[in-house]
């Protein structure tokens, strides 16, 4: 009989709600259960977690950031990243890919109803929103979010070369996405692009939008192949859009809005982390069984009254631990208008959530050895997918380091004259 996982945040140690309790608990047995499960195929054969994405919708947690008041699970933003970190447990793609689709939900809803609208943006907000809310909740629709385009634009420095040319009842998209996950699995992509008015108009980042392109509208197309080191259920190949018309109804954010929600709500980006918060812990209970000789697949010899073994499983709980705090504390203060200590505090969580990840996996294969790194075990998968986090826009450990830097060096609007 297997026995069953221990939270990565005990409820009572961590003070979780029963919300995130329930969902963490729900997230744990089915990683457990059944992703751990799949996983090496979808890893081996790179191909989309299709069957998992079935057991979100079964279990709910399809929806899981859409509001209650829309038939949804009402979770907040910290209560989604505690839980998405329990599937990265088990799957790292399928927790990577997962986000791409919450987050369509978590920026329409719990963000957007933290953020200050007009009035009229409100209302027509809260009616576009339910035709998405519909589709995951009624129809089993999957939503994806396209953002790299080879350049600036994901990091934030420059207007996304992809394009909305405002027409009669909608907009033509017009573009190129790479690293785009979910590619030929989403039903909806909710691409950023520029919205235009003109055609030779100028892009500009404050006319950023985010709009939900249909995958099986005409000009849309997946290109190229899709053979990477690890994340390999992610299936991110390139997006084409070539004068695809969407209509007026696709909006996820009002016009304009995701410019000011970059600026004032930036815990938005670090939804990416929980993926490799779970992979980290993932790494050390590998350690732990592998050590104590009760890892399934291996013979049941102890390696753990080596003093070697001993110092590096406590540099891993030590490098564990001092993650794991560090990026709770920036989950739970995230929110509108961060201070700039909590500012700081988030990339200095993402970049460490996201290197010490793969710390942690070194460690765990110098530690067990040679036999560790065999295919038939998940630690070697668990390393390839570790060494992604760093990589990842907007927020990669190289720009973490940049705007943590200059920071905490200067204040808002100083300059070196």
């Amino acid at each position: 009989m297997t026995t069953e996982d221990t939270p990565i945040f005990d409820v009572s140690s961590w003070g979780l709600t029963e919300k995130q309790s329930q969902l963490t608990t729900l997230a744990r047995k089915l990683g457990q259960e059944k992703f751990s499960q799949r996983a090496a195929k979808y890893d081996r054969e790179a191909i989309f977690p299709t069957e998992n994405y079935k057991d979100f919708f079964d279990s709910g947690l399809s929806g899981i950031c859409i509001p209650e008041s829309s038939g949804g699970l009402g979770a907040d933003f910290k209560t989604y990243m505690l839980t998405a970190a329990e599937i990265g447990r088990y799957c790292g793609s399928t927790a990577l890919t997962f986000n791409m689709h919450v987050s369509s939900c978590l920026w329409s809803g719990y963000l957007i109803d933290n953020f200050e609208l007009t009035p009229k943006q409100r209302q027509e907000h809260n009616i576009i929103r339910e035709i998405h809310y519909r589709r995951i909740l009624k129809d089993g629709a999957i939503y994806a979010q396209p953002f790299s385009e080879g350049g600036d634009a994901a990091a934030g420095s420059k207007a996304f070369g992809t394009t909305a040319l405002k027409v009669d009842g909608g907009w033509l998209v017009n573009g190129k996405k790479i690293f785009a996950s979910l590619s030929g699995h989403a039903n909806y992509y909710g691409a950023l692009c520029t919205e235009l008015y003109k055609k030779n108009n100028t892009p500009e980042r404050a006319n950023t939008m985010y709009i939900a392109v249909p995958a099986d509208s005409a000009g849309v197309s997946v290109e190229g192949d899709w053979d990477p080191l690890g994340m390999r259920g992610t299936v991110s190949r390139n997006l084409i859009f070539k004068d695809v018309f969407v209509p007026e109804n696709a909006k996820l954010m009002p016009s304009g809005i995701y410019f000011e929600a970059a600026k004032r709500w930036p815990h938005m980006f670090m939804t990416l982390t929980p993926a490799y918060m779970g992979l980290a812990q993932a790494a050390y209970d590998f350690t732990i069984k592998y050590l104590r000789g009760e890892m399934p697949g291996t013979p049941p010899v102890k390696r753990r009254m080596y003093p070697t073994k001993q110092i590096a499983v406590a540099e891993m709980k030590i490098t564990l631990e001092q993650t794991k705090s560090l990026w709770f504390q920036a989950i739970s203060e995230a929110g509108p208008n961060p201070t700039r200590d909590s500012l700081l505090r988030a990339w200095a969580a993402q970049y460490t959530v996201m290197e010490n990840c793969n710390k942690i996996a070194q460690l765990a294969i110098r530690t067990c050895g040679g036999q560790s790194m065999l295919r038939s075990l998940h630690l070697e998968r668990i390393y390839r997918d570790s060494r992604c986090g760093s990589l990842m826009l907007p927020w990669t450990s190289e720009l973490c380091l940049d705007m943590l830097g200059k920071g905490a060096l200067y204040k808002s609007g100083e300059r070196d004259d």
